[in-house]
């Protein structure tokens, strides 16, 4: 099937926005795009047009509209799994005190559908819509560990490891045994491996049919969680994937 051109080209434009980069003078589009300024122009005001971007009034950078927003709500709240955690995400976070996540699988990234910030928690970089990859996150290697083997082989194919931290895993063969452990031990660790200073545990959550359908995490800061500590969430983390897994065999699925 052909890709139209023009479509595509609107869709790059909204893909080089994140958290990183909220605002972009239509100079550096067309640098990043290797496009003539005009072309990005009437990209950019088809897009303003309906919303899908902004722009500041003061400097006249652009920046994603309001309707990315809206769209993505109703998507995210169509997801039955998030609908089916929350009352789990809400009960972890206030045993611990501590950030709780739900993330599910989105191309080559794992990406948060929900959150429940902890009382105890200082920890501020995550948000609902944030994509993770999936060899530095607790989330991602759990995500990755239990697809079948042809989507297990297509994911890793020519997978770029990203080093994050120094703590991150970029050695293939390392990776692959990293991952067969958490096959045998049923949980994940991210040991400061994606964001410095911080150290998550995951688990899966599966349907009837064993198919992993989302994970859930907590977030941890190394100098106010201690590896006991970790080792009593994981417990707790544990028990709510095998109550809500074997809900999800019931009528819910993404």
């Amino acid at each position: 099937m052909p890709i139209i051109q023009s479509v595509e080209r609107a869709l790059k434009i909204l893909d080089l926005f994140d958290e990183h980069t909220t605002e972009l003078k239509i100079t550096e589009i067309s640098e990043k795009m290797g496009l003539h300024k005009s072309t990005v122009h009437s990209l950019l005001k088809t897009l303003q047009e309906y919303s899908y971007i902004g722009q500041n009034p003061e400097d006249g950078k652009y920046r994603l509209g309001l309707k990315l927003a809206e769209r993505g709500n109703f998507v995210i709240s169509n997801i039955d799994i998030r609908k089916a955690a929350r009352k789990y995400l809400l009960d972890l976070s206030a045993k611990t005190g501590q950030t709780v996540h739900l993330g599910i699988l989105d191309g080559r990234e794992g990406v948060y559908i929900d959150k429940v910030e902890g009382e105890q928690s200082i920890i501020r970089y995550s948000r609902i819509g944030r994509r993770l990859p999936l060899h530095s996150t607790a989330i991602g290697k759990v995500l990755l560990t239990y697809q079948n083997a042809p989507e297990f082989k297509r994911l890793l194919q020519d997978y770029h490891y990203q080093q994050q931290t120094l703590n991150t895993l970029t050695n293939e063969a390392v990776f692959q045994k990293e991952l067969e452990k958490i096959k045998q031990q049923g949980f994940a660790i991210d040991n400061q491996e994606n964001e410095q200073g911080v150290r998550c545990a995951a688990v899966p959550i599966f349907n009837g049919t064993g198919k992993v359908l989302a994970a859930i995490s907590i977030s941890t800061l190394v100098s106010r969680v201690n590896d006991q500590e970790l080792s009593v969430f994981i417990d707790l983390l544990e028990a709510s994937s095998q109550e809500l897994s074997e809900q999800m065999r019931y009528g819910y699925d993404v």
